[in-house]
């Protein structure tokens, strides 16, 4: 249906229709991100954590209900960055039964958090007790101040 047959003349209708129009176009833009794009990046807005930190640490906190440790990876990118990731799978259907209703979500998630320059990227631990996935990083020593240099002053 064209838009301007009933009087919507205006630049924002124009590229509606034009959406309209491409949606059952074969070849996709390049520009126009694909679904499994669309997913993964909800997934990861999915993914709330709580940051927590403490005198001589930091620490991440994330809701890992019915993962194993083996499920999930933590590692340092670029060396500031922290990143936790991994994939939640769906379990093997039985013979027999099929979802009634299915809210769980499966598929990947991944969280990056920028660390402060006072992290120490040498010290991560990471411990997951039930469900839930805590991850520590240690702080670097505050710097010692600088003493003053004394200059012994010569008479001439």
């Amino acid at each position: 249906m064209d838009l301007r047959i009933v009087g919507f003349d205006c630049p924002f209708f124009s590229t509606l229709q034009n959406m309209i129009d491409t949606g059952d176009d074969s070849d996709k833009s390049l520009n126009t991100p694909t679904r499994t794009y669309v997913r993964d990046a909800k997934a990861m807005a999915a993914t709330p954590a709580d940051v927590k930190e403490y005198p001589n640490s930091y620490a991440f906190i994330i809701d890992m209900p019915g993962l194993k440790s083996g499920d999930i990876k933590v590692q340092v990118e670029d060396d500031n960055v922290l990143v936790i990731s991994g994939e939640r799978k769906r379990e093997e259907e039985k013979e027999g039964a099929k979802y009634v209703r299915m809210e769980r979500r499966v598929g990947k998630f991944m969280r990056k958090f920028v660390l402060p320059e006072n992290a120490n990227t040498d010290k991560i631990s990471a411990v997951c007790q039930d469900g839930v996935l805590t991850v520590t990083v240690e702080k670097l020593p505050p710097p010692e101040p600088k003493k003053p240099k004394t200059v012994e002053v010569k008479i001439a």
